[in-house]
């Protein structure tokens, strides 16, 4: 049974950083690609990040570009994302996922495996 386990999540200040991951078990994820994304309250959910299976590539949201990084460590089967400069308008639930091809895609339908997400929650 695949299971992915967020964790990291919390309350910050703005201006703050925060790190989440994302632990994989049930099979290997080395060279699906990966990705997170985040649901605010009354909003959809939205493409944050993704890493491609080899990790090489990495695609990040508008909204977070220069202030999110998104990275893998496959012998660990985990995904991490390292947020910094935390703003109000980042205060969601976070999700990671995984597909089942190696390139990166950024709609939630194209992805096979979620999280039950970790909440983000970012005071100003």
């Amino acid at each position: 049974q695949v299971q992915l386990v967020e964790s990291g999540g919390g309350l910050v200040q703005a201006g703050g950083s925060l790190r989440l991951s994302c632990a994989a078990s049930g099979r290997i994820f080395r060279g699906y690609a990966m990705g997170w994304f985040r649901q605010a309250p009354g909003k959809e959910r939205e493409f944050v990040a993704g890493i491609s299976g080899s990790g090489r590539s990495q695609s990040y949201a508008d909204s977070v570009k220069g202030r999110f990084t998104i990275s893998r460590d496959d012998a660990k089967n985990t995904m991490y994302l390292q947020m910094n400069s935390l703003k109000p308008e980042d205060t969601a639930i976070y999700y990671c996922a995984v597909n089942d091809i190696n390139y990166i895609t950024t709609t939630v339908a194209s992805y096979d495996y979620w999280g039950q997400g970790t909440q983000v929650t970012v005071s100003s």
